[in-house]
């Protein structure tokens, strides 16, 4: 299996914008072949390490093929674009991602 991991920093206000993204994310799950699972919210942690990102999410994918279908899918690339203009500062500086095999 592989976790997908993505943090990003969005402007301030941007709570309802960023709800209605992960809903999207979400409703993919048993409608996109091999995506498993999806959570994500705000940042949480009294740790202050977030360095900024104030939004996380993680999806489970069956394989890294699964993953690999994902990626250039029409559903993965509309929600990034509707991303961008949440964030605060560039595409670069506004995300992360990160994933593993598990």
């Amino acid at each position: 299996m592989i976790r997908h991991m993505v943090m990003i920093r969005l402007k301030p206000g941007m709570g309802r914008e960023t709800k209605a993204l992960f809903e999207r994310f979400g409703s993919m799950v048993g409608s996109f072949d091999g995506l498993l699972s999806f959570s994500g919210g705000p940042y949480s942690s009294p740790e202050g390490i977030n360095r900024g990102f104030n939004y996380g999410f993680s999806m489970d994918f069956r394989d890294a093929a699964s993953r690999d279908r994902y990626l250039p899918s029409p559903e993965h690339v509309a929600i990034a674009q509707d991303i961008g203009p949440l964030l605060d500062g560039s595409f670069e500086d506004g995300v992360v991602a990160f994933d593993y095999e598990y």
